[in-house]
């Protein structure tokens, strides 16, 4: 019997950025935002973080060929094709270090949101194939406060506003490494309310969880729950949730206890691309993600000169280029 070969229709997606759509997300992103935003390396690649994103979620999306690249192999074509950044393109390696480092200072808010019940929580699950569960929570942007950052981050990932819902004072907060991370107590939200993220590419399932199901087994407190699922961001917060709960004395009935978790939204593909269900186009927040007390930049950045005048003076030489 002759075996029969089907070839792939999808297109082969190898093609890098052009010169022309680089200087574009470049003059979008980079030439025109305030002299502020240009004082440090750290501040420039949230822009080209905010420019990667825009890239990712449309020009990906809207070209067949494009390839996908990662933030990292984004922020050097950008340093390679902008001639503001270009001069530092041999350092670009200890540039990205100590920006990575410097995002997971940077202070998180969220929600932990409960049913009617709370014995339901809900988490979301990130985009990236093996990506873990977590609250909605996001970092917070510059001279923000915290129950706006979480309002906001909320409603990106969730499409659901609980600003009317959230108390300033009930709030669980844990410091994870050096990152601040304070979650408020959302309560009384009904099982069947609509739930889908406004933002692509960042949440690939939305899912009610019994909160009993997701204490830990053993003493794999900080990767798994009983079930299986990783809760690497879900865990610091359980035992002081449950203690919360507890002191609060809910007087609403409590769930059969057959009920198990309930997913509420997912990406029609998965993962691992595609569109999902209810994509709605929206900005990322972050360009202006707030700076940790310790904003200096790492030890790699004093081996040679970083001149914010020099580069706004190539900024500006090269923007007005663009009128010409």
């Amino acid at each position: 019997m002759t075996g029969l070969h089907r070839s792939s229709s999808a297109p082969t997606r190898n093609a890098l950025p052009s010169q022309e759509l680089l200087d574009d997300l470049c003059s979008r992103f980079v030439l025109n935002v305030p002299q502020e935003d240009l004082q440090s390396f750290e501040r420039i690649l949230f822009l080209i973080e905010q420019a990667h994103w825009f890239y990712e979620d449309n020009s990906v999306e809207q070209s067949s060929s494009l390839k996908s690249l990662s933030l990292r192999e984004f922020t050097s074509l950008m340093f390679s094709s902008c001639a503001a950044l270009r001069p530092y393109i041999a350092h670009i390696d200890d540039i990205y270090k100590d920006f990575t480092s410097y995002k997971v200072r940077v202070p998180v808010t969220g929600a932990i949101i409960l049913d009617e019940t709370c014995e339901r929580c809900l988490l979301v699950k990130g985009w990236k194939a093996g990506a873990s569960w977590s609250f909605p929570r996001g970092k917070k942007n510059k001279d923000e406060e915290d129950h706006t950052c979480a309002v906001r981050e909320v409603l990106e990932e969730t499409g659901f506003d609980v600003s009317k819902l959230l108390k300033m004072e009930d709030y669980i907060e844990v410091v994870i490494g050096q990152q601040r991370q304070r979650l408020y107590i959302i309560t009384g939200v009904k099982e069947d309310t609509v739930f889908a993220p406004l933002t692509k590419k960042e949440i690939s399932e939305i899912s009610w969880h019994r909160i009993d199901e997701l204490l830990p087994a053993g003493n794999d407190a900080s990767s798994r729950a009983i079930n299986g699922l990783k809760l690497y961001m879900v865990a610091p917060f359980l035992a002081p949730l449950k203690s919360w709960i507890s002191s609060h004395q809910p007087l609403a009935p409590k769930l059969d206890g057959g009920v198990k978790g309930m997913c509420v939204w997912k990406a029609k593909n998965g993962s691992s691309g595609g569109m999902t269900t209810t994509e709605i186009p929206a900005t990322r927040a972050g360009s202006e993600t707030q700076q940790p007390a310790d904003n200096g930049p790492g030890k790699s950045f004093r081996s040679f000169r970083f001149d914010p005048a020099c580069i706004i003076q190539s900024m500006e030489a090269a923007f007005a280029s663009t009128k010409l």
